[in-house]
């Protein structure tokens, strides 16, 4: 196990499957202290934490709704308080309500949770950064904020928000030596992409230059680059992981 990370605590939001999951366990694998923020399944967050302590790392599970903003904080204030300082935040937490024709609340809940919940996320660790004089902020974006996709006009719009929010941290940010980037996946196969048609997913293929989906593996490798001291003079960027699919 590399530890090129270690003496750091990353926070990875929404860690507990998919995308998530796998950025956890990249960052624990580099030697961080990985604290795995969930809403949903306690039990799906504690095999995540099992799988980086058998594997020698170090994890710990903290349930919190990005989306309400007094929770954030006091989730935020929970880690700070257990583990002293927070280096890395992941924002990763995410929901997606496609549909043509959107209902309004189904609006509301993705840009609840998708933008107001990265935007939470990096007001209240960010103060413990400036504090620090360092950090590192991957914010998981998606190729659709940047292309548009027909059925999710309420997705792409969270995911264009946080591109827009993640330039504008990174120059807010700056000078405290705290860096922001964005990370952009395109196809990845995760329990959203199951659900799909084997005909959808071949005409998704078909658009993808790389002729294969992607990976969690591929998206969390980006997301450790972003978080290492490799990146150190890397700030307000987008980072596309999609095999080539948006150029």
């Amino acid at each position: 196990m590399s530890q090129i990370m270690e003496g750091k605590v990353a926070v990875v939001t929404g860690a507990s499957r998919g995308i998530g999951k796998a950025i956890a366990v990249k960052l624990a694998s580099k030697g961080a202290t990985v604290v795995i923020n969930y809403n949903g399944s306690e039990a799906k967050a504690d095999e995540v934490k099992h799988e980086i302590v058998e594997k020698g790392g170090c994890a710990q599970c903290m349930q919190c709704n990005v989306a309400d903003y007094e929770g954030c904080e006091a989730f935020i204030k929970a880690v700070i308080e257990q583990f002293g300082r927070i280096d890395i935040l992941v924002n990763n937490a995410g929901i997606t309500k496609d549909d043509l024709l959107m209902r309004e609340e189904d609006f509301s809940d993705v840009i609840d949770v998708n933008l107001k919940g990265t935007f939470h996320c990096i007001r209240f660790a960010s103060r413990q950064m400036m504090k620090q004089r360092s950090g590192k902020i991957i914010n998981l974006a998606s190729v659709v904020g940047i292309s548009g996709n027909a059925g999710q006009v309420n997705y792409a719009a969270s995911k264009a928000g946080i591109i827009g929010m993640t330039k504008s941290a990174a120059k807010e940010l700056a000078s405290r030596g705290i860096t922001v980037n964005a990370v952009a996946p395109g196809f990845i196969e995760t329990e959203m992409t199951e659900v799909l048609s084997d005909k959808l997913k071949e005409e998704m293929r078909g658009q993808i230059p790389l002729a294969r989906m992607g990976q969690p593996e591929d998206v969390a490798k980006a997301v450790a680059f972003l978080a290492s001291e490799q990146a150190s003079y890397i700030t307000g960027q987008v980072l596309r992981v999609d095999g080539g699919m948006v150029m």
